[in-house]
């Protein structure tokens, strides 16, 4: 049986593998949580009241409370999970991944449009990645 291909060369990687899953299941259930409108509602009158609920290490609550998007993701959090505490502080997806990249959403959007960074994450310029590039 083969080994998955290991990822953790590439900077900025953070795969959701079995270990990085186990490692931020609390977190990735109170991001969870925030889909209950009585648990928003918690959560925004006592935010680090509400985060004793979950058995979290104190690197990830402090990530929670800082709203420190990469330190997440680097503690076990899943992107789509995280982006529910994004969504409960009415933060766009592109200003999230603008912050973890030390842009504005703005900067961020063009990245994107312009065909995202390289793995040495300068932004990489050129047509369109949306577009067909003809193969």
């Amino acid at each position: 049986m083969s080994k998955a291909p290991d990822f953790s060369d590439i900077p900025g990687t953070y795969v959701l593998d079995k270990e990085h899953s186990r490692k931020g299941y609390q977190l990735n259930m109170f991001c969870m949580s925030l889909n209950e409108q009585v648990n928003r509602d918690a959560f925004r009158e006592d935010e680090a009241a509400y985060l004793e609920r979950y058995p979290l290490t104190p690197e990830q609550r402090h990530a929670v409370l800082d709203r420190d998007w990469l330190g997440l993701l680097k503690l076990g959090g899943n992107v789509y999970y995280t982006f529910k505490i994004a969504a409960f502080d009415r933060i766009s997806m592109q200003a999230m991944g603008g912050a973890m990249c030390d842009m504005t959403e703005d900067e961020f959007k063009e990245v994107m449009l312009t065909g995202g960074k390289d793995a040495h994450g300068h932004p990489r310029r050129g047509p369109n990645v949306l577009e067909k590039d003809g193969g």
